[in-house]
């Protein structure tokens, strides 16, 4: 494949990660109009807010075992379709039992997306330009996040929250077009398709690749990192309201700047690590990375939303490069008929700190009525995990 087509195929993928995060995100865009219309309280929001990353923690390695067999060209198409309609469906809620119900579907539905998504970035880039493929892909998800913003609070302040759910699930299937371009192209299939393995050949068990330690490795970082993510994407629109007084309406005009942020971090490190000739971790920019994410601890001294979404922003560079870092050294050191697989687990990580953090933020909320406790406790969280893997030696890379 010429180096275009397979730089056209990595992009549309990472498009794939942006239509997941714009229908994921919606309910958290605009979080105070519907939790206020349903009767949600913060620490029920919390529960809300974990529905999707619960379901996503159980889907997301059996979906990387799916693409694994079946390949990502034909089950990024099946996982979007469905997706697209069970986010459509999120438009008719009548309170939080149905809505925690649609998110637990949705999150299913989603599970395939990075999976699929990291193998075709994997399958469709040479070596060399892996690591800069896998920083680009991470922009997709804060892409998504900026749209989602800026799109559902225009659509909520004309039509209402209702009509936001639905446009925004509509707007995604723009994408299963450029999928069908690429990935069916006679290129697109030599490079998706040519590590399909053959009949009756067994890929590793599940338990190996969980035990495997560059997997392990990366679970750690993501347990450490993700919180402080989760905090910015899912609690940033009602933080701006209760902290700042700022309307519903308002917040659309700031939230595009953590994930841009993110973007510019996932850019950076992986294009970094991408020009390095290293065999060994890349333990110096990793270092770099923590200490950016160490920002959202600051986030309380911000006088005005401004500064408090600039602090927050240099903590999701120092979050996206971390992600980057961590997923591309991954897949160069586990088989390779198991890349989506460990995909699945690193993002059944970040689902599962999801789950326990957004709880245990919502509670502190709700009891002190600010948010100060929990943003210092994710600044401190993420110390040890990052320290244990740049500690931690990691398994020789596989062969390219």
């Amino acid at each position: 494949m010429n180096r275009r087509h397979a730089w056209a195929l990595a992009l549309v993928a990472t498009f794939t990660m942006a239509i997941s995060y714009v229908d994921r995100q919606v309910v958290a865009v605009l979080a105070p109009t519907i939790t206020a219309d349903l009767r949600i309280d913060e620490t029920s929001y919390g529960l809300l807010a974990s529905a999707f990353s619960l379901a996503y923690l159980v889907g997301a390695p059996i979906a990387g075992r799916i693409i694994d067999r079946v390949g990502a060209r034909r089950g990024l198409l099946g996982a979007v379709l469905v997706w697209s309609a069970v986010a459509a469906l999120h438009a008719v809620v009548p309170g939080f039992a149905v809505l925690f119900a649609l998110r637990i579907a949705l999150g299913f539905a989603e599970a395939p997306s990075f999976p699929g998504a990291a193998q075709t970035v994997h399958r469709a880039l040479p070596p060399e330009d892996r690591a800069r493929g896998f920083g680009v892909l991470f922009t997709g998800s804060s892409i998504g996040a900026m749209i989602a913003a800026p799109l559902a609070t225009a659509i909520d302040a004309r039509f209402g929250w209702r009509v936001a759910m639905i446009v925004t699930a509509i707007v995604g299937l723009i994408w299963v077009p450029l999928w069908l371009s690429f990935a069916w192209s006679r290129q697109g299939r030599a490079a998706l398709d040519r590590h399909d393995p053959t009949p009756g050949s067994k890929p590793p068990p599940m338990r190996e690749i969980l035990r495997h330690r560059a997997v392990l490795r990366a679970m750690v970082v993501v347990f450490a990192s993700a919180p402080t993510i989760a905090f910015v994407l899912l609690w940033g629109s009602k933080f701006l309201v209760r902290t700042y007084g700022l309307t519903q309406a308002q917040v659309g005009h700031y939230l595009w700047l953590p994930p841009l942020a993110f973007d510019a971090g996932a850019v950076i490190f992986g294009d970094l690590a991408s020009r390095r000739r290293a065999e060994g971790p890349p333990r110096a920019l990793f270092a770099t990375a923590t200490l950016l994410s160490l920002a959202v601890g600051l986030v309380p001294l911000a006088r005005g939303p401004w500064s408090g979404l600039a602090l927050a922003g240099v903590a999701l560079a120092g979050g996206g490069g971390l992600f980057a870092l961590l997923t591309s050294d991954m897949p160069a050191r586990v088989p390779k008929d198991a890349v989506s697989l460990a995909g699945g687990i690193t993002a059944a990580a970040q689902s599962l700190a999801y789950v326990v953090a957004n709880p245990l933020i919502g509670r502190s909320v709700q009891a002190t009525g600010q948010y100060t406790n929990a943003l210092v406790a994710l600044a401190l969280w993420t110390v040890p995990g990052c320290l244990l893997w740049l500690w931690w030696r990691p398994p020789p890379r596989h062969p390219a």
